[in-house]
């Protein structure tokens, strides 16, 4: 609903300068312990106090916002009288000679203690007559530095490396979500078009493994190349309880796998490293690790997995195998027969089959050693999927007018936005998300209270357009001589371009598969659905209680 707050979306993320974000990851780090404790007495809040360079009431106090938040980094944000909102607590000549004696002295293969370099920087500061920081403060400003540049600076490529293997360790963690490992790939099955059933080209996967259990915790299938969306598509169904979600696909399987990652571990593809994903990983607690560049063998568990679930789709119709040689003379497009949805609900089947087999590396089922380890440490679950699919979507940043913000030629506008108007002038710039595959509605960061704020168009009667619907309407009214875009033109040439994929008697590929990524409200479907069973190998281990896993009739894509 045009104007809705998010609820529990309080949020610093993008609004806080990169100093207090860091120091409200590194207030957390020591907070985060002591949450934990059920009746922290004073000597933990004390040593706690002493880590934070803080007061005794100053951490009960970010004790007690870290539990009323339902510990979201930017609870522990710092928080300052507008005079100084943004400026961090030393002056900043002190912290330019601190961020030069590290580049100087600390980034150095000598490997300078922590005590040698802060002498160093009281000296440089009492030189020009400046108040020298506390050892504390430098310790603080040591932490935030890029791990794996500070280890390649003072110990070279091999210590660098070690940093980037498996998170900074060769150990798998103990409990479940400890390290989870998310890749993508093209799967090896031409999908065919919900009208016409003619071929539309193959999708995309985005997966994620818990390298504890050996579980697959989430997917995602879209028609687009990989993305920071799909990235945040998949961490909100790795985080969320999935029942309401099989229910609703009326599926009568078990996927109890859900929580937040500790760690989650990527290669480096340019949609892990948006700013999207990265701030959303430190507010919710989420280690962000790279692999190695050339070091494939680090992201070994996901890559097995996407290999062991496209062995299995070579069995469906319209497979393309993974060569040529192995396709030879089966012709892919002509024996194509699935939907995006259908292949949806095999997958579902798939992924019910394989928590139920044995795997090789523990010699138990996935299922059961999920059980087990999440008994002895429960995750943490995701109540609202939508407000924490918020965080970790595309961000662009606008300025407010008298009507509301206009992003790439669209007008936006909620009466939610009136305060925000009314200080346009003080606030600049506000950081806006918006989902690429619907842009009816983007979310508003409001400064003030940190809450998102979901705002639609300021014309009601347009409808719901993706991000490349609408780009590809700005392209062809750019071929057309069009030296201005309008609002009114854009979704004028996109109702054409729908039209014209709708009318035409037989569809291009390129046309049928534009129409399935249009932004339409999910509804079941009129009736059951032939869908191929998992393949033999993939199905529950005989030995397991649970019903083998049944067809179902209606499904919502997700």
């Amino acid at each position: 609903m045009a104007g809705e707050d998010l609820a529990g979306a309080e949020r610093g993320l993008l609004a806080a300068s990169e100093a207090d974000w860091a120091l409200a990851r590194m207030r957390a780090a020591v907070v985060r312990e002591l949450a934990h404790l059920d009746a922290p007495g004073h000597e933990a809040v004390d040593r706690a106090a002493l880590a934070l360079d803080l007061s005794r009431r100053q951490t009960y106090s970010l004790l007690l916002r870290w539990r009323a938040g339902d510990g979201r980094v930017s609870d522990l944000l710092p928080r300052r009288s507008s005079g100084g909102r943004g400026k961090g607590r030393l002056p900043d000549d002190v912290e330019a000679v601190i961020k030069d004696v590290l580049r100087k002295r600390y980034l150095k293969r000598q490997r300078p203690s922590v005590a040698s370099v802060h002498r160093s920087i009281v000296r440089a500061c009492r030189v020009r007559g400046l108040s020298a920081p506390s050892r504390g403060a430098v310790e603080r400003r040591i932490a935030v530095l890029d791990p794996r540049a500070a280890a390649g600076s003072r110990g070279g490529p091999d210590a660098a490396r070690k940093v980037d293997s498996a998170g900074g360790s060769t150990t798998t963690p103990v409990e479940p979500l400890g390290q989870v490992q998310i890749d993508h790939t093209v799967i090896d099955v031409v999908l065919v078009d919900e009208q016409d059933r003619a071929p539309i080209g193959r999708p995309f996967l985005t997966v994620g493994i818990d390298v504890t259990t050996r579980a697959i915790v989430g997917m995602v299938v879209t028609l687009d190349p990989p993305s920071a969306t799909s990235v945040g598509l998949c961490l909100a169904h790795i985080a969320t309880d999935k029942q309401a979600w099989l229910e609703t696909l009326g599926a009568q399987v078990s996927w109890p796998m859900a929580g937040k990652p500790a760690q989650l571990y990527v290669d480096n593809g340019a949609e892990f490293h948006s700013e999207a994903l990265r701030r959303g990983c430190e507010e919710h607690g989420i280690a962000l690790d790279y692999r190695p560049p050339g070091e494939p063998q680090y992201g070994g568990v996901v890559e097995r997995l996407i290999g062991t679930l496209m062995s299995e789709v070579h069995e469906l119709p319209g497979t393309t195998f993974s060569n040529p040689v192995d396709r030879g003379p089966y012709d892919s497009e002509a024996t194509a027969a699935l939907t995006l949805l259908e292949l949806q609900r095999w997958l579902a089947f798939a992924v019910a089959a394989y928590h139920h087999q044995v795997h090789e590396g523990h010699g138990r089922p996935p299922l059961a050693v999920w059980e087990e380890k999440a008994t002895a440490h429960p995750p943490t679950t995701v109540a609202n999927p939508r407000s924490f699919l918020v965080d970790f979507l595309p961000v662009v940043r606008r300025r407010l007018n008298r009507t509301g913000l206009v992003i790439d030629h669209v007008h936006y506008f909620s009466d939610t936005l009136k305060p925000l108007i009314a200080r346009r002038q003080q606030i600049g710039q506000v950081v806006v998300r918006r989902d690429p595959r619907d842009l009816s509605r983007v979310w508003v960061l409001d400064p003030q209270s940190n809450a998102y704020l979901s705002v639609g168009y300021r014309h009601l009667a347009h409808p719901a357009i993706s991000l490349w619907e609408h780009r590809a309407a700005v392209a062809s009214l750019r071929e057309q001589g069009r030296g201005e875009v309008d609002e009114q033109a854009l979704f004028a040439s996109v109702e054409q371009m729908r039209h014209v994929s709708d009318t035409a008697t037989k569809s291009t590929r390129r046309a049928r598969r534009e129409r399935q990524r249009r932004p339409v409200a999910s509804t079941p479907s009129s009736g059951p659905i032939a869908v191929p069973p998992p393949p033999p190998d993939l199905r529950r281990d005989a030995r397991a209680e649970e019903p083998a896993p049944a067809p179902f009739d209606d499904i919502e894509e997700w």
